[in-house]
Order: C-alpha cells, then sequence, then structure tokens
C-alpha cells in the first residue's frame, strides 16, 4: 500500500472544515507521556542523560500535580472578546494568571525534592526557589513569558515554567476547540498565543498525515502545513537537517536523511529552524521532550548558519551573545 504525502499546495486546496484544526492536549497523559519518552531518550547514550532524566522527574512530578488541580477557566466574556478581536482565549502574555501556580510550583519542588537524592547544586537551587517571594516569582515568570532573556534565570526558569505548564494545560483540556479563534500569526498558539516548541506529522485517525505545531505552554496542537516556516510563514527556502554518521559515505548519509525521523526544518527567508518530528518513523516522538533530547542537532544547526526561533522551554540561554541573536536583538 503506497502511501501519499501531501505537499502543501495540495493541503491547502483541500476543504478545511475536513482537517482538525486543533488538538487540546489530554489533562492526565500528556506529562506522563512526556516523562516516559525523556527517560527513553536518556537511555540512547545522550550527551545530556543526566538532565533529561532530572526533567523527567519534574514531568512525573506535574503528572502528580495535575491529578488534584484545577484552574481557574476563563469566563464567558474574555472568550467572546477574544474571539471578536482573533486573540488567544488565555493569553499568556496578558500579565493576569491565575495566583495558584505559585502553590503548584512548590508541590512541584517537594516533590522533586522527595524523588531521590539531590546534588548540592540542585539542592541550593530548590532551597532558593522555594523562599522566592511574590514580586519574585512573577517577575520572572514575565520575563519568561516575554522572553526577556537577560532578565531570566536559566537554572530556574524550567521549574517555573513547569508550574506555569501545568495551570495552562489544565485550562487548554477544558477548552471547546469550536471557541479556539484563528490567529493572523499562525506560528502562535490560538489557545495561550506562546510560541511552539517544535512539530510533529502525526498518523492516525483524523490526524495522519497532517503536520501540527505543539505549543511549548499549554501543549495544544495546531494545524499548520508543511513545507512552511512556522517563524515567518514563507514557503520560500525551507530545507530539512539531520545529524548523519560522519564517516558514512553520501549516499549512506541520503538514506539516513530520508529515514530519520528527527529533522530541523530551516527557512532561509527569517535564517531560523525548529525541529519537526514523522511519527509514522517513530511512533514514540513526542516533540516536547525529542525537541529536548536533540541538541546535537541545534549545534549542527547553528554552525550552518541558523537560530532557534525560540528557546526550549526547559532549557534557556545564559545571557551571551549568542542569547541575544536568539531573541531577535543582534545586528
Amino acid at each position: 500500500m503506497v502511501q501519499r504525502i501531501l505537499e502543501a499546495g495540495d493541503i491547502e486546496s483541500l476543504d478545511h472544515s475536513a482537517i482538525p484544526r486543533i488538538r487540546t492536549p489530554e489533562r492526565l497523559a500528556v506529562f506522563s507521556a512526556r516523562a516516559a519518552r525523556l527517560r527513553q531518550l536518556a537511555a540512547l547514550h545522550n550527551p545530556i542523560a543526566g538532565y533529561l532524566r532530572l526533567m523527567a522527574v519534574l514531568a512525573d512530578a506535574q503528572e502528580a500535580v495535575m491529578a488534584g488541580f484545577k484552574a481557574q477557566p476563563p469566563s464567558p466574556e474574555l472568550i467572546a472578546s477574544a474571539q471578536r478581536h482573533s486573540m488567544p482565549l488565555i493569553p499568556a502574555l496578558s500579565g493576569v494568571r491565575d495566583p495558584a501556580w505559585r502553590d503548584v510550583l512548590r508541590e512541584l519542588l517537594d516533590k522533586v525534592a522527595a524523588a531521590g537524592p539531590l546534588t548540592p547544586p540542585l539542592e541550593a537551587l530548590i532551597a532558593r526557589l522555594s523562599t522566592l517571594d511574590t514580586a519574585a516569582l512573577e517577575f520572572q515568570a514575565d520575563a519568561i513569558f516575554a522572553q526577556r532573556f537577560e532578565e531570566v534565570d536559566p537554572a530556574s526558569a524550567p521549574f517555573i515554567v513547569a508550574a506555569l505548564q501545568v495551570v495552562w494545560t489544565d485550562l487548554a483540556a477544558d477548552i471547546d476547540k469550536r471557541e479556539v479563534p484563528y490567529l493572523e500569526t499562525l506560528g502562535l498558539c490560538p489557545v495561550c498565543g506562546s510560541h511552539p516548541v517544535a512539530s510533529i506529522v502525526r498518523v492516525g485517525g483524523a490526524y495522519d498525515n497532517y503536520r501540527y505545531l505543539q505549543c511549548g505552554l499549554c501543549s495544544t496542537e495546531w494545524h499548520m502545513v508543511r513545507a512552511k516556516c512556522s517563524n515567518c510563514d514563507s514557503t520560500k527556502g525551507i530545507a530539512y537537517h539531520t545529524v548523519g554518521s560522519p564517516e558514512a559515505d553520501e549516499a549512506t548519509r541520503e538514506t539516513e536523511s530520508k529515514n530519520a525521523a528527527l529533522k530541523a526544518e530551516s527557512c532561509d527567508e527569517c535564517h531560523t529552524y525548529r525541529k519537526i518530528g514523522i511519527q509514522s518513523k517513530d511512533y514514540d516522538f513526542e516533540p516536547f521532550a525529542d525537541d529536548l533530547a536533540s541538541l546535537t542537532l541545534d549545534l549542527l544547526m547553528g554552525a550552518e548558519g541558523y537560530r532557534r526561533a525560540s528557546p526550549h522551554p526547559w532549557l534557556w540561554p545564559e545571557q551571551t551573545d549568542s542569547a541575544a541573536e536568539a531573541s531577535g536583538e543582534s545586528d
């Protein structure tokens, strides 16, 4: 049986009502699946295996907290206003968020601390985060959402983001897909307005063979045609990159590239890239986890002159020249 791959033009010519536009997260499955994938990737002799295992513990903690958590849902008036103005339903950048996220953070820290022996730096980090006051925590949350790199503490950010993810994922899981407005900026999450972390070409059911971007905050996925830049919306100069065996010949590398489940999709118009996974080649592919675990591909893309379209929420750059470039502040 031969399956035809639809190109961007083919998909755009289809009846869009037949393509599911939104995949909301499964409330009690998102973080457990992420934790399992992180452990699976760590076991493959990954150069940051230790960090992946730590983040798997954090994802476990998210799953445990989520089971007993309920966020304050958006009001009907807020939903109506978002629809009227083509804005995200529960925008992260609004500055208005459920204060319960700070309690979620403390629960996450307690669960990570109880999960096993801590290294001295991690123990000190958890102790420091546990004592931050409301103003300091809200300042960090604002800086993270606005991607003000010089104000973000890279060590604290993954834990703060994890708490915020619990809140927004809980909200996104309860949203009626029919209420989600169309945004003018297709590369932002229509539920919370955050950047996607990576994309996935799914298999099975109504989603089969379609590309979806996954939000790095609320885990909502939204459809976007392939061979189109998720950062600038261009269809020109799109290319795909993989990490091949350095000792392989050209023919072998071409075969490896063709069969690779994970690739970096680059755009020569804006010189950015995001990673894309093909689920038919690796069914367990999870955009958030696989993006975090593929730093070698990031190094390759940086060497070829491309920058990430947005940082991974659990791996923030130090404020260096490269961080400034990633935030679009370079000359």
